[in-house]
């Protein structure tokens, strides 16, 4: 086993800051020669850093937001809700760009590595274009659809128009960053979320408070803040692609169609999509099943998401880092490399996720008590957290795992898990616990408790069987 030690002396203080200072300034190393423990966190630590200033965002927004009072709160949740779907398209493409662009490092093909990029982001580009012309015309009655009060659509129908019809720089903005990951230039990805959600966060207060010369346009203000600061961040994205870095360099000859290079990303990112879809769209389900027991239930269930996510950002970065590493390492014909780093990012990831656990369960209304005041919203967000917080040592190897599969351009197997815990577990045993026995919105989220649970015990079945090393990206 390899030392955690980034040198020869473990506990040196001037060796895990070199390491750190590594991972954040950019590493040139190839990964799949040097120690697994190392390369972990030479990816993790930026991706982390990364998901930190994304969630960070998303933590502040809802505070602000949460100030304007329950409508303005659940308006966000549903409109999030009905954001899954792009997410799924921008985490599906994803998947793809990781897998192919990895392997073709891995592989030592800087031209298959660069062609995988620039069809990658062609794809991305078509996607938003197609998003924006749904989106713009129907927000406002896809926001009645998920059960929305005419009070939630008087205070947030222009907010959903302008989150869905920009959604499209989410994709891009995703996707471009997945072409840095999977190429091995966390760092750059890190940066990126970073400008684009620093901008968010200085202009969230002043556009939704009206502060200095800004105009008060109250929720409205969060989707317009947020939809500058992504586009700012997609505009330093192509910036960075033009210049090239240690592990990619796009060149004139690269930029231009390429269809089979295009159809062999969508085969990966095809299915990657579906499987997202799959998984999100539950989620949409189980909105709208808690909407009915109206806004307060809906606050407090986004707020404690929302929290949710912030706490687990560390399990992103090792994810994403573990699927890294297996398309690398596959690409590299080192199977056995990349099985042993997905059992190692796991292990760091129940740690880590055993520790918010105990949190979560001893001081979970007082977190939820830093975003609302409301007895009702602190009540639905505690036990929201408190419930799902039980699945989350085994939900930490789930987690790694599926992304690994997804690494190794497997995706039809973590696809074919989501529906089965999803679909035929999740929803009916919300709706029964909901409904049938009465427990409330509670129904829902020990149904997702249930549903975590099975997920990581099927995916850690199925990814000792080792069918995923045989696949061809």
């Amino acid at each position: 086993m390899s030392s955690l030690a980034p040198a020869n002396a473990p506990g040196s203080k001037a060796n895990w800051l070199a390491l750190i200072k590594e991972a954040v300034f950019g590493s040139h190393q190839d990964f799949t020669a040097i120690s697994v423990n190392r390369a972990i966190l030479l990816l993790a630590i930026p991706m982390v850093l990364e998901m930190a200033m994304e969630s960070l965002f998303g933590i502040v927004d809802i505070f602000f937001v949460a100030h304007l009072g329950a409508d303005a709160t659940a308006t966000v949740g549903i409109t999030e809700g009905l954001l899954v779907v792009v997410m799924a398209v921008a985490f599906g493409l994803s998947m793809g760009a990781t897998a192919v662009v990895a392997r073709r490092v891995g592989e030592h093909d800087p031209d298959g590595a660069a062609e995988a990029a620039v069809q990658s982001i062609l794809i991305g580009f078509g996607c938003a274009l197609l998003i924006l012309s749904i989106a713009l015309p129907f927000a406002p009655r896809l926001l009645a659809w998920m059960g929305a009060t005419p009070q939630i659509l008087a205070v947030g129908s222009l907010y959903t128009r302008i989150m869905l019809s920009s959604s499209g720089i989410i994709v891009l903005l995703f996707l471009i960053n997945a072409v840095f990951r999977g190429a091995g230039d966390a760092a750059i990805a890190m940066r990126v979320l970073w400008l684009a959600n620093f901008i968010n966060l200085c202009l969230d207060p002043c556009l939704i408070r009206g502060l200095g010369p800004f105009p008060r346009l109250g929720l409205t203000g969060a989707s317009v803040s947020t939809t500058i600061g992504r586009s700012i961040g997609v505009l330093f994205q192509l910036y960075m692609l033009s210049k090239g870095s240690a592990h990619l360099e796009i060149l004139k000859k690269h930029i231009r169609v390429k269809l089979n290079v295009m159809w062999n990303i969508f085969e990966v990112a095809g299915v990657g999509v579906l499987q997202l879809v799959v998984a999100m769209a539950s989620w949409l389900v189980l909105v709208r099943l808690i909407q009915s027991f109206g806004s307060q239930a809906t606050a407090g269930y986004t707020v404690a998401i929302r929290i949710v996510i912030f706490s687990t950002l560390p399990s992103w970065g090792l994810g994403s880092a573990a699927a890294t590493l297996v398309g690398q390492n596959l690409g590299a014909k080192q199977p056995d490399r990349a099985e042993q780093s997905v059992w190692r990012a796991s292990f760091f990831n129940a740690v880590f996720l055993a520790v918010v656990s105990a949190i979560f369960l001893a001081f979970a209304p007082q977190l939820v008590g830093l975003f609302s005041n409301d007895p009702a919203v602190i009540r639905y967000g505690a036990s929201c957290l408190r419930i799902i917080s039980l699945c989350y040592v085994l939900w930490a190897y789930g987690e790694i795992i599926v992304q690994a599969f997804n690494g190794a351009g497997d995706t039809w197997t973590p696809t074919l898990i989501n529906f089965f815990v999803y679909w035929i577990v999740q929803i009916p045993l919300a709706y029964l616990l909901m409904t049938k026995f009465e427990l409330g919105p509670n129904g829902a989220y020990y149904a997702i408790l249930v549903a975590e649970v099975l997920l990581a015990l099927i995916a850690i079945y199925v990814f000792r069987l080792g069918k995923w090393k045989e696949k061809v990206v």
